[in-house]
């Protein structure tokens, strides 16, 4: 029997036979070629029968974790992320992203599980260097593997500054089986200095494979005294002044950027050494990696600027995210 068309109401027969297409399908299994079979209609009849069931309100779908575990998990939260900000995917964590050494270690272990689903053996990956991004390096477990690692920033310094970038790239590249590339480089020096680094054999190869890379992991930098960037010589204030005169909210491997994630024009653009923030931008998976009050305004800034395709983050920045955002419809 092959039901008539939808209409504004169903017979009885067309409503049993929509019932027992659903109950086969969601509840017992079957294929659709399995249905057609057992109800003598065609396979692409079965097909809407099972598509009629749902639009008619006759299938509820209902996923819940266990209650042992539903505190730990936000779904609903994910999703109005991934919407509201356009993403492929959003990991919301429940432990608080504060900067502590709890807090890093729980968006090492989230970011280190979303990167490992989205390397695959022939890729390059890179990362700017941070504590959030060490945290990776170091929950990384077995089974993801990539071609190479590369440094997509400058991390020298003229002060002892410790950047992580080194224990992150060997340690990267021993948990993924790659080849570490790394940037020998300062993150800034003088407009002249940089584009001899442009032309130089070696640290161009670097700085092309960094702006080539299939996946990105990046973390974002506020503008503020208490940054890493301020703490550790990197700049200092009168370039701090100049990047909130012009609107600056946050960086990404020393990249400034403003409220709406667009690129800040400062002193400092011909004087970085790292991944513009256009070939971010472009890049097939980017991965921020961030979290805490103190970082809000940055993250902000970089989704609005459509630099990441997924995003690891915790409950809190997540409704402010959210929150925001919304205020701005």
């Amino acid at each position: 029997m092959t039901p008539s068309p939808q209409g504004p109401a169903e017979s009885g027969q067309d409503l049993r036979l929509l019932m027992r297409a659903a109950t086969m399908y969601h509840l017992e299994g079957l294929t659709q070629a399995q249905i057609a079979e057992r109800l003598g209609v065609s396979r692409p009849t079965a097909g809407r029968l099972v598509a009629r069931a749902r639009a008619q309100g006759l299938v509820t779908v209902t996923v819940s974790a266990p209650p042992h575990l539903a505190a730990s998990i936000h779904p609903d939260l994910e999703r109005e992320l991934e919407r509201a900000f356009g993403l492929d995917e959003a990991f919301v964590m429940a432990e608080p992203a504060d900067a502590s050494a709890t807090g890093n270690a729980a968006l090492g272990r989230a970011g280190a599980s979303m990167l490992s689903r989205r390397l695959s053996d022939g890729d390059t990956f890179g990362f700017t260097w941070g504590p959030e991004q060490v945290a990776v390096a170091d929950a990384l477990g077995g089974g993801a593997s990539c071609a190479r690692v590369v440094q997509m920033d400058g991390s020298m310094t003229s002060v002892d500054y410790h950047t992580g970038v080194d224990h992150a790239l060997s340690r990267f590249a021993e948990r993924l089986g790659a080849r570490p590339v790394r940037l020998v480089a300062p993150l800034f020096a003088d407009p002249d200095t940089v584009r001899a680094m442009a032309r130089d054999s070696v640290l161009s190869q670097a700085l092309t494979a960094a702006k080539e890379a299939d996946v990105m992991l990046f973390g974002v930098g506020s503008v503020s005294t208490s940054t890493t960037l301020f703490e550790g010589a990197f700049i200092d204030a009168a370039i701090l002044d100049e990047l909130v005169a012009l609107g600056a909210v946050g960086e990404i491997g020393g990249r400034f950027y403003d409220a709406d994630g667009a690129a800040v024009d400062t002193s400092l653009v011909d004087r970085t050494v790292s991944v513009p923030l256009d070939d971010i931008r472009a890049c097939r998976t980017s991965i921020l990696i961030s979290g805490g009050e103190h970082r809000r305004e940055s993250i902000l800034g970089a989704l609005r600027g459509r630099y990441a395709t997924a995003v690891v983050t915790d409950v809190a920045t997540s409704e402010w995210l959210l929150h925001r955002q919304e205020r701005r419809r």
